[in-house]
């Protein structure tokens, strides 16, 4: 004679239900921000192949599409990458994989590379000659933004943007993308500075200032990073 279903029960281990969501857990979450697994395609055994092919996520998810062949940005929405730190651009792609920097298409990006290929790439970029986009607005830049740069963003991002130790450069990237991150500090939408810097600093500017910081930074022209971070 079978037993009742309610006495097979009793007989099941109490913390196996609880076993099987932890690894349930553990699994979701390691997939979701990071391939773990290195990857042996030819394709991704460079940072300059990774940048051109996509690696094993394909052309369509290769960083040139975006960012030119060069780094040097598309003048609109894709910064430039060329001559930024390697330890900033490292940083950036864990926090698009780990959803701390939300963006759709950079999260898939960076969550198709694992993070040996995140290094490689991000070395690649700081290595490229730093060149960038001329903007092609010729809109006027306040006289007072200027001070305004160097009263609200200096400390952390150096003299005309150049980065220091504390924030990375900011000088040659489009002005729509300038504009566009200090939009998404302002909602907290971006969050992934760490002490919340960025937030308090965007939330004091109006949406003037903010305009004419992404128009005077987007025309100091690109040079060397002072140091890597």
């Amino acid at each position: 004679m079978r037993p009742h279903p309610s006495l097979q029960r009793q007989h099941r281990p109490a913390n196996t239900g609880r076993r099987w969501l932890a690894l349930c857990a553990l699994l979701l979450t390691t997939a979701c921000t990071d391939r773990q697994t290195p990857s042996d395609d030819p394709w991704s055994r460079s940072g300059e192949l990774i940048a051109m092919s996509g690696g094993e996520a394909g052309a369509r998810y290769a960083c040139a599409t975006c960012h030119g062949v060069r780094g040097e940005g598309n003048g609109f929405d894709a910064p430039r990458l060329a001559g930024l730190p390697a330890g900033y651009l490292q940083k950036q792609m864990e926090d698009y994989a780990a959803g701390l920097r939300p963006h759709e298409v950079m999260r898939d990006v960076a969550r198709f590379l694992d993070s040996h290929e995140r290094v490689r790439v991000a070395n690649h970029y700081a290595a490229l000659p730093p060149q960038a986009v001329a903007p092609a607005t010729e809109e006027t830049i306040d006289a007072a933004t200027p001070a305004l740069y160097a009263r609200a963003c200096q400390q952390c991002h150096g003299v005309e943007g150049v980065g220091t130790a504390n924030g990375p450069p900011l000088n040659a990237q489009p002005a729509f993308y300038l504009s566009q991150q200090l939009q998404d500090w302002q909602r907290s939408k971006r969050r992934n500075d760490g002490n919340h810097v960025m937030l308090e600093v965007a939330q004091r500017l109006d949406a003037g200032e903010v305009r004419q910081l992404g128009l005077y930074l987007a025309r100091i022209p690109p040079r060397p990073a002072i140091a890597d971070r």
